[in-house]
């Protein structure tokens, strides 16, 4: 295949702007901001868990602590009956002793319950305490999170216009490359390689690879328009100034 050596020299400028837009579509799928709302989500879930689990707790000692106080407030109620019933005299003194026995059972009764009401006071405490902590955290986290979505918001709008930009450019230099030596540079780079490279102190630009002194002692044979391909990769070898031969 024929192409003029300026049309191929054209080549490595579309090379550069294809490693920009690859570059920029690396970028746009991997922003970093999509890593620490990823990591932020999963700490806003934590913090959810915990704050739920805390909801449940209050609920529970909730209701603990108002079945105690109804034991409590009836156990009052009838200590004040019987109470009433000792002031008042005239028991025999069977019912006089059973009713002195009950009451000392109700005191005992009413002081391990309000004891066990401290007790869930106390972890009502620390539960209130733990859900605060945790609906701060939520907050905190929410609002990180909406912090990193704008930062997002600007990296991938900062990315789309590098992209357009470098797309623009590629169309500008792409309408300069004939066709069929386009048409050769498109279909590598649709393999997913490199379409070409430079061909400088024996190395292919695309792959890297080292080329012996045999090829590189043919391809100094070629003519200039000549096209060039790599042995190893099948890039377009780009020969200039910089290759030596």
């Amino acid at each position: 295949m024929k192409a003029d050596s300026g049309a191929q020299r054209l080549l490595l400028d579309l090379a550069d702007v294809d490693a920009e837009i690859a570059r920029l579509e690396h970028r746009r799928t991997h922003l970093a901001e999509d890593a620490e709302l990823a990591a932020l989500n999963e700490k806003v879930d934590a913090a959810r868990d915990d704050m739920v689990r805390a909801e449940i707790s209050a609920e529970d000692l909730t209701r603990e602590y108002r079945r105690i106080d109804s034991e409590v407030s009836g156990m009052a109620s009838r200590e004040a009956k019987d109470s009433a019933l000792l002031t008042a005299g005239g028991l025999a003194p069977k019912a006089l002793s059973e009713l002195q026995h009950e009451l000392a059972g109700l005191g005992r009764r009413r002081a391990n319950l309000e004891d066990e009401m401290l007790s869930v006071m106390e972890q009502q405490e620390a539960v209130t305490a733990e859900q605060q902590r945790a609906a701060a955290t939520v907050e905190h986290l929410d609002a990180e999170v909406v912090a990193t979505r704008e930062r997002r918001t600007v990296s991938l709008a900062a990315i789309e216009a590098d992209a357009e930009a470098a797309t623009t450019r590629r169309d500008t230099v792409a309408a300069e490359i004939p066709a069929d030596l386009l048409a050769v540079y498109d279909k590598q780079r649709s393999a997913g390689r490199i379409g070409a490279g430079l061909l400088r102190a024996r190395r292919c630009g695309a792959c890297r690879m080292e080329l012996d002194r045999g090829t590189i002692a043919s391809i100094a044979a070629k003519l200039s328009d000549d096209v060039v391909r790599c042995e190893e990769c099948g890039a377009i070898l780009v020969r200039t100034a910089e290759s030596g031969i």
